[in-house]
């Protein structure tokens, strides 16, 4: 076990975990969202020391929900990439509770300076979620992938650890309320 919450639990993905993986990210809702890699490439990623490979669970049910990817683990500069995050039942608030989980760890436990990450400008349920999340915007940068049809752009956006940290002390201080 990775780390959980009343709600959910991040283990490390096995190998026996990647069928999930790659179907959750050749279904046709995420597939446009992201670029698919193939079970070779998830494989050399368990094995990859500066990635972080999870899995997303129910913690009641044991229910496989998505998977999380992180990259920069030997990273000097104490940044992290937040290179996927792909939940299967969208909706439910399974994504916003993965945050809270790879946030307090990110910068509570490893002790981040920055996670950052990039969101295909069109992937407003996405984009909308990490705003809320405390992610900010950093630059876009315009049509830098070549999609089916036409290039996309991305999204570059971050969150620093003392924005974590303020954005703690206000959750803190509404609760207590």
């Amino acid at each position: 076990m990775f780390q959980e919450s009343k709600l959910l639990r991040l283990r490390y993905t096995t190998v026996n975990d990647l069928d999930f993986v790659c179907n959750l990210e050749s279904d046709k809702e995420n597939a446009q969202f992201i670029i698919p890699w193939s079970v070779d490439k998830h494989k050399k990623a368990l094995d990859n020391k500066d990635i972080l490979h999870l899995i997303i669970e129910d913690r009641t049910s044991n229910k496989l929900i998505g998977y999380i990817i992180i990259a920069g683990l030997v990273n000097p500069n104490n940044s992290l990439e937040l290179m996927r995050i792909t939940i299967a039942d969208k909706g439910k608030g399974y994504g916003k509770e993965s945050f809270k989980i790879i946030k307090k760890w990110a910068f509570m436990v490893f002790g981040a300076h920055r996670l950052w990450l990039d969101v295909k400008v069109n992937n407003l349920r996405a984009f909308n979620l990490y705003k809320k999340q405390g992610f900010l915007v950093e630059g876009t940068l315009r049509e830098c992938i070549k999609g089916e049809n036409e290039y996309e752009s991305l999204h570059v956006m971050s969150i620093l650890k003392r924005e974590y940290y303020e954005q703690e002390m206000v959750n803190q201080k509404t609760v207590g309320q």
